[in-house]
């Protein structure tokens, strides 16, 4: 079990929903991110999924878009981003880590070279979100074969005949994307998304966290109320673009992450 697996049980167990939060490596430089990611699990954050800046991003909207060139601007790459997991692993060796970004870096510096170590600096989960499940044997495989859970994302245009392909090789969880288009760009609606998570749940039995649109306690409450949990990124993200001091950004987490464990 990776400590995604053994984070779920626990939840389960203690009838809570989780809270994912979502940051950019290196925004607004590396070892600020760093303070922020630190203090993430204190604010009752779950899993931590960190963001690997690219060059090209297509997911994400213009928030993230722009912390991903702020933190390149800034000199951040895939090895300070590992090691920035390393440095955070010296303190917390139990809230879960997913990477989160696009295959290019990964490719760039060797699929085996990265997953080993992805995993010895203290990686538990992948999100690539520009490999489709047709190319699983590029990373998807070989990661959940390294101890990595692979974690893949379900749309509203995921249909009965996609979502089988889609689960096929997921781990870990599956994360439910509760809008159309990008991140930042709509409010979620937890009348749309508790079917879509019941058809998933109905067809894994992976826990499902529901992400995208996110951005008040309440929301988070009501998205994790028909869920396993939520996550929250580009509003997290425009704190740290605001300039806004640790405590207050952490604060905020911590308002988020009690709004989803009351769901």
């Amino acid at each position: 079990m990776t400590r995604i697996d053994t984070t779920f049980a626990k939840l389960k167990s203690e009838g809570r929903k989780a809270f994912v939060s979502y940051i950019m490596a290196g925004d607004p430089d590396t070892a600020a991110s760093l303070d922020i990611m630190r203090g993430l699990p204190g604010a009752g954050v779950d899993i931590i999924e960190l963001g690997v800046p690219f060059t090209d991003p297509m997911a994400d909207g213009p928030t993230i878009q722009l912390a991903g060139q702020r933190a390149l601007d800034g000199g951040q790459t895939l090895e300070k981003t590992l090691q920035m997991v390393r440095d955070f692993r010296t303190e917390n060796d139990t809230t879960p880590i997913v990477l989160m970004g696009y295959y290019n870096p990964i490719y760039s510096r060797g699929v085996d070279r990265f997953l080993t170590d992805a995993k010895v600096a203290g990686v538990d989960g992948l999100i690539v979100v520009d490999l489709p499940p047709e190319e699983d044997s590029e990373l998807c495989v070989p990661a959940q074969a390294a101890g990595l859970n692979f974690i893949r994302l379900a749309t509203p245009t995921t249909d009965a005949a996609r979502l089988p392909k889609v689960l096929q090789n997921t781990s870990g969880f599956v994360y439910y994307v509760s809008i159309t288009g990008i991140t930042g760009a709509a409010a979620a609606q937890a009348a749309d998304v508790a079917p879509e998570v019941a058809r998933i749940k109905a067809a894994s039995d992976l826990p499902v966290i529901v992400g995208f649109g996110i951005s008040t306690p309440d929301t988070a409450q009501e998205i994790a109320s028909v869920a396993d949990g939520c996550v929250v990124g580009s509003a997290i993200v425009k704190q740290i673009a605001d300039g806004k001091p640790l405590a207050e950004v952490l604060g905020y987490v911590a308002g988020l992450a009690e709004g989803a464990h009351r769901g």
